[in-house]
C-alpha cells in the first residue's frame, strides 16, 4: 500500500514530466490500471488513455505547470486536493479542484477534476 500523499505526488508529477515515458512510469505509481479520469474537457479510462490528455496539455499549454495547492484531504478511500495552472511567468492561469478515490492498492482509481473557482450561489436556494 502506497502513501496517498506520495500517490498524488506522483499523480501530479505525471502532469509536469514532458518526456512520455517518465510520464507513463509515474503514472504507473499513481494510476491503477482501470482508473478512471474526467474533467470538463472529457473522460479517459485507463493509464493509456489518461497519457493522451496531459500530452494535450503540454501541446496546448507549452510552459505551464500544474502546482497542488493543497493538501490532500483524505478520508475511507476518498480525497481531494486544490490546484493551479501557472503560466511561464509563474503566475496563476487557471484553479481547480480534484476529487478522486483511491483503489484497494492505495492507487488512484477515481479522479473527477473542476476548472475554476467555486461558483457564487445566487437567490435563497
Amino acid at each position: 500500500m502506497v502513501a496517498v500523499d506520495d500517490v498524488v505526488r506522483a499523480y501530479g508529477a505525471a502532469w509536469n514530466e514532458p518526456d512520455e515515458a517518465a510520464r507513463r512510469k509515474l503514472l504507473d505509481e499513481a494510476w491503477a490500471d482501470n482508473g478512471v479520469y474526467c474533467d470538463p474537457i472529457g473522460p479517459a479510462e485507463g493509464t493509456r488513455a489518461l497519457v493522451e490528455p496531459i500530452t494535450g496539455f503540454h501541446q496546448e499549454f507549452q510552459g505551464h505547470r500544474i502546482d497542488l495547492t493543497s493538501a490532500v484531504d483524505e478520508h475511507d478511500g476518498f480525497l481531494r486536493f486544490a490546484w493551479v495552472m501557472a503560466g511561464p511567468d509563474g503566475g496563476t492561469v487557471m484553479e481547480g479542484i480534484d476529487f478522486g478515490e483511491l483503489a484497494p492498492d492505495g492507487r488512484l482509481r477515481r479522479i473527477t477534476g473542476f476548472f475554476g473557482p467555486l461558483p457564487t450561489r445566487t437567490g435563497n436556494a
